[in-house]
């Protein structure tokens, strides 16, 4: 008897073997086209210069939760830590652009190693660590981050860079904030696609049983550190991308964007939307986006009215607004 995992809508389900759906199958596929063509649509039906730069602002939040969802959401991994990520992103393609003089576009493999680099670094021997253990060293590794950018004469100190020149695709410069929009659009098509191609293979199954249970997924057989190095290197590469863009289109950054309170708010992202989800991850960026911007004329009450917000939806939906499909272990004989 070999224990397995799969996606059930029922507990009678358990013992009926199903395959997932695939992204464009079914009502996934109506959800999924449809659902892009709105964000297509949005700029043009309502070309508010206003409204572009919040949805651009949710791009990112929602882009930074696809990244979050795979270390906390599969895998299960407490990570207070993740804005460190998006600052490598932000002042790694800063720097070889403004001071380097090299294209935003070209630093992007640079960027990526960096991260890479740096996930391997401090994850390699911290992912061994569990609960508010591993949660207490991600916090520090953030904090870390933060003052280093603080400190180095190279990131600007703590007034940060500026001046950063935009992207450049295929000749033509992004100057405007709707280029960005579709940037991030484009973007985050992409992580939806590799983040359910990810859920549905071999290393979505382990991740799902290390969040379940750690030490039957080690029992199984599963390499449990190895998993969760692959779930900390993913989320750090979509972090990075997202910081890269994000330099580019604010054309400056600064240290106060990437500290403590950023990482809180894309696991609130994570966390209200749904663990594990990913249109979830739609739902939760775009709120952490825009519930603080329709409050926006209560001026300094605006955080706390968001806080109480966030308090009342996980009294009443703990498991998130849109969750993940249920995971129950079954056996099967072999």
């Amino acid at each position: 008897m070999n224990g397995e995992l799969k996606d059930v809508e029922s507990p009678t389900d358990s013992l009926t073997q199903r395959r997932l759906p695939t992204v464009l199958s079914g009502r996934n596929g109506v959800f999924v086209v449809g659902l892009v063509l709105v964000f297509i649509m949005a700029p043009i039906v309502y070309p508010s210069s206003y409204f572009i730069s919040v949805a651009t602002q949710a791009g990112i939040y929602i882009g930074l939760a696809l990244g979050l969802n795979m270390v906390v959401g599969y895998a299960g991994l407490l990570d207070l830590g993740y804005a460190a990520f998006f600052a490598i992103g932000a002042y790694g393609s800063s720097i070889l652009s403004s001071v380097l003089h090299w294209p935003l576009l070209a630093t992007l493999p640079f960027v990526l190693i960096m991260a890479i680099i740096s996930a391997l670094i401090i994850g390699g021997p911290t992912l061994r660590l569990r609960s508010d253990y591993l949660a207490i060293v991600t916090l520090g590794f953030g904090e870390i981050i933060q003052v280093t950018a603080t400190n180095l004469n190279i990131t600007g100190g703590a007034t940060g860079m500026y001046d950063i020149p935009p992207l450049s695709l295929f000749g033509f410069q992004l100057t405007q904030g709707i280029d960005y929009y579709y940037v991030l659009l484009f973007l985050i098509v992409l992580f939806v696609y590799v983040v359910f191609r990810l859920r549905r293979s071999k290393v979505g199954r382990a991740w799902l049983a290390i969040r379940e249970d750690e030490d039957a997924a080690l029992a199984m057989g599963i390499n449990t550190v190895n998993y969760k190095i692959y779930a900390y290197v993913g989320g750090a590469i979509f972090a990075a991308i997202i910081g890269l863009v994000y330099g580019a289109l604010m054309t400056a950054v600064a240290p106060t964007s990437f500290g403590y309170q950023q990482s809180i708010l894309v696991l609130v992202a994570v966390l209200i939307g749904g663990m594990g989800s990913i249109p979830g991850m739609i739902v939760g960026g775009i709120l952490v986006e825009a519930i603080p911007e329709v409050m926006r004329s209560l001026s300094d009450y605006r955080l706390l009215v968001f806080g109480v917000i966030m308090i009342i939806v996980m009294i009443f939906r703990p498991q998130g607004i849109w969750p993940e499909r249920r995971v129950r272990w079954s056996t099967k004989a072999k």
